[in-house]
C-alpha cells in the first residue's frame, strides 16, 4: 500500500455514486417513515465509513498484484450492485422492493459495496481500505438490516 492514486477505486466509486444519485429522485414509498427512526449512533459510524472508504481507497494504490480472486471478486460484487438497482428501478420502488433479499444476499445494496470494497483492499493489500469497509459494514448494513427488520 502506498500513497498515489487508485483508478480502480474510482471506476468502483463512480459505480457506487451513480445509482444512489437516481435514487434521490427515486426512493421508495414511506422511506423517510423508516429513515426518521435510524439509529443516530449507526447513522455517525456509517457516515465515517463511507468517508474513509472513499479516501482510502482513492488515495492509496494497489499493490501491483496482477489479476486475483479478491479482484475479479471485487468486480462481481460491484457488477451485482448494478444488477441490483436496474432490478430496483424497474420495480414498483416499494421499501419489499429496495430491502427484499437479491440472489439470496441479504440487504444486497448495502452488503454488496461493502463486500466490493473489503476485497479491493484484500487485494490492494490496503489495511486502511479494509478496516474503513468494516466500519462503514457496521454502520450501513445494521441500518438497512433494521429497516428490513421493521418490513417484516
Amino acid at each position: 500500500m502506498s500513497f498515489g492514486f487508485s483508478f480502480i477505486a474510482l471506476i468502483f466509486l463512480i459505480m457506487l455514486f451513480v445509482p444512489n444519485i437516481i435514487w434521490t429522485k427515486n426512493k421508495p414509498q414511506d422511506y423517510e417513515k423508516y429513515a426518521e427512526n435510524e439509529n443516530r449512533i449507526l447513522s455517525i459510524i456509517e457516515k465515517i465509513g463511507q468517508i474513509l472508504v472513499v479516501c482510502t481507497s482513492l488515495f492509496f494504490t494497489d499493490e501491483k498484484t496482477g489479476i486475483t480472486l479478491w479482484i475479479i471478486l471485487a468486480f462481481l460484487f460491484m457488477a451485482l450492485y448494478e444488477i441490483y438497482w436496474i432490478r430496483y428501478f424497474r420495480s414498483q420502488k416499494r421499501m419489499e422492493d429496495m430491502y427484499s433479499n437479491f440472489l439470496g444476499i441479504p440487504v444486497a445494496g448495502a452488503t454488496l459495496p461493502v463486500l466490493a470494497f473489503l476485497f479491493l483492499g484484500i487485494h490492494g493489500k490496503n489495511i486502511l481500505l479494509i478496516i474503513s469497509a468494516l466500519i462503514l459494514a457496521v454502520g450501513h448494513m445494521t441500518i438497512h438490516l433494521s429497516y428490513q427488520n421493521d418490513l417484516n
